[in-house]
């Protein structure tokens, strides 16, 4: 109970690791004079060259600025920030960000769990408290409420105003109402054709005469809603495969409730993934399946994979990981959230519930990109009075799931903390799996501005894979637009490479130096692929599932569980 309060004290972080990560960096730093000494005199740099700026600024107006915002950093594009005395209050706190990277990382006997976390919280403080957040110190804010004569400040208001009460009543966010699942959400035809506690299986049906022989079967994470690759006609994953001949399948997973508290990962194993794959060879028999698994999803489906390869099942035709880690080694900033005390303090909090809600999870998401998914956000929305407008994809973030407490706290123990699958210690059925046992193809995709499963981690499978073909492809966006990643958006890129039996290893930078870059979208060769690892085309089925085999279309996609709220 005290740690459930320390919890919704401090928003989920951990006192105790916060509290270890800072002795580590406090002592360390105190035991290094010459760090200290390098810290001062970059103070003393930093602060002439600022003054130096500031006054050449003053007299001509056109001083060369002393530092540049970070790669991906927007906030001081407005041109209002090159104006004296803007230009001074950004650089100073350009340069303050930087003495701060410089006070928190690259102390030698730092633990790089204690580096990692006391750079995070010190980049959240500078964050918050950047002058881009503040009305006065805002060019781009005071040249809004000059010209519009402070209207923008009143529309800023009623969206809070309206945020609030929307938080106050546990709503979904403003213009929600104007996406709706069934209706311009997950709307590709076809029917539930197997239910269990867990999951409801979805055959979608065809809209071609003829598919290839081997259905698809996809995952996505059980924290989110499936409609992610179902989204708009548009968009919809889902649709393009149907469209280019491919018969598809797709688990749509319960939201869980506190009666769900004691699932674990075999349940979902069990019921989910292996459940629809038995569903599947049944419906369509002597067929193997090509298999997809997104985030959490992919991992469950890695696992699912490595027990049947082990066990001699051979069903499966191909395997496609979307933004999966199965090294667990180098996380990327959720490292923060993933030591032993805040896992301890993440297992208290949920079990007054059973489970961990969908809140919870964004926020700590939100956090890992705190400059742009909250306080830019309040900049324009409630200091600029610009609503950002809501699209599908937003729509779908909002409507999340909640996980079980066993399942989550064994997914963080077992996978996170002590890395079991990659060091060859997952059990599942009382012996331990191997990815290596996976000879199928397989497909996996990494998002290159992916700060869930950093790409470099995602890359590492080939460390473990000993399938007879490794496709790998790094596209451009992050974890979620990097998947939705429909043709016809400009911009968009991708590196694909082969690697196959026998070849050598090429580290991570290297492939990424080599790999020549495409335009597009990667959905077409991933397309192409798994017809090219189907065995042929055959007439496509009457209707989705198998009356005679007890496989009776139960209703409509997108069926019940997605309406779970």
């Amino acid at each position: 109970m005290t740690n459930i309060a320390l919890g919704q004290l401090n928003g989920g972080v951990s006192p105790a690791s916060l509290a270890m990560a800072y002795l580590d960096w406090t002592v360390h730093l105190w035991a290094s004079p010459g760090k200290q000494f390098q810290l001062g005199a970059k103070a003393a740099r930093k602060a002439l060259r600022l003054t130096s700026y500031a006054l050449n600024s003053l007299a001509t107006g056109t001083a060369e600025p002393c530092i540049k915002p970070l790669p991906g950093d927007h906030r001081f594009d407005h041109p209002g920030w090159q104006r004296f005395p803007y230009n001074v209050i950004y650089q100073g706190f350009l340069l303050n960000q930087q003495w701060w990277h410089n006070a928190t990382t690259g102390i030698r006997g730092v633990g790089k769990h204690s580096e990692a976390a006391v750079w995070f919280t010190a980049r959240q403080i500078l964050d918050m408290m950047a002058p881009v957040n503040v009305p006065l110190m805002n060019p781009e804010i005071v040249e809004a409420t000059v010209s519009e004569r402070g209207a923008n400040l009143l529309r800023g208001a009623e969206f809070y105003q309206e945020d609030v009460r929307r938080q106050l009543r546990d709503d979904k966010p403003a213009g929600v109402e104007a996406f709706k699942v069934g209706e311009n959400l997950a709307i590709t035809p076809g029917k539930v054709v197997f239910r269990n506690q867990l999951i409801e299986l979805i055959q979608y049906s065809p809209t071609t005469a003829t598919v290839h022989r081997e259905p698809v079967l996809m995952q996505s994470a059980w924290m989110m809603k499936y409609y992610i690759l179902d989204l708009s006609p548009h968009n919809s994953l889902v649709r393009y495969l149907v469209e280019r001949g491919h018969t598809v399948f797709m688990i749509s997973w319960l939201n869980p409730g506190p009666e769900h508290r004691n699932l674990g990962m075999e349940d979902y194993r069990k019921l989910g993934t292996l459940a629809a794959v038995n569903a599947v060879s049944e419906i369509l028999p002597g067929r193997k399946i090509h298999t997809v698994g997104y985030c959490l999803g992919g991992i469950l489906l890695t696992i699912a994979a490595a027990a049947m390869a082990r066990d001699g099942d051979d069903r499966l035709a191909s395997v496609t990981l979307f933004t999966t880690m199965t090294d667990f080694t180098e996380v990327g900033e959720i490292n923060v959230f993933m030591d032993a005390s805040e896992v301890t303090l993440l297992e208290d909090m949920m079990w007054e519930k059973g489970y961990l809600g969908h809140k919870q999870v964004s926020g700590g998401f939100q956090l890992l990109k705190s400059a742009d998914l909250i306080w830019s956000k309040m900049v324009r929305e409630y200091y600029l009075g610009h609503r950002e407008p809501m699209f599908d994809l937003m729509a779908w973030n909002a409507d999340g799931t909640r996980m079980p407490y066993r399942q989550h706290s064994e997914v963080l123990r077992r996978l996170y903390v002590d890395n079991e699958l990659f060091e060859g210690k997952y059990i599942v059925e009382g012996r331990a799996i191997s990815i290596s046992s996976i000879h199928a193809p397989i497909f996996a995709v990494a998002a290159s501005a992916d700060h869930v499963a950093p790409w470099r981690s995602v890359y590492k499978l080939h460390l473990q894979s000993d399938a007879t073909e490794l496709t790998f492809v790094l596209t451009s966006g992050g974890h979620n637009v990097g998947i939705i990643n429909e043709p016809g958006h400009p911009r968009r890129t991708y590196q694909l490479s082969v690697c196959r039996e026998g070849e050598r290893f090429l580290d991570a930078d290297s492939w990424k130096q080599k790999t020549p870059v495409s335009p597009g979208s990667w959905w077409p060769v991933w397309q192409e692929w798994l017809a090219r690892h189907s065995s042929g085309m055959e007439a496509a089925p009457a209707a989705p599932g198998a009356p005679e085999k007890g496989y009776e279309p139960i209703c409509d996609a997108p069926g019940t569980y997605i309406f779970q709220q």
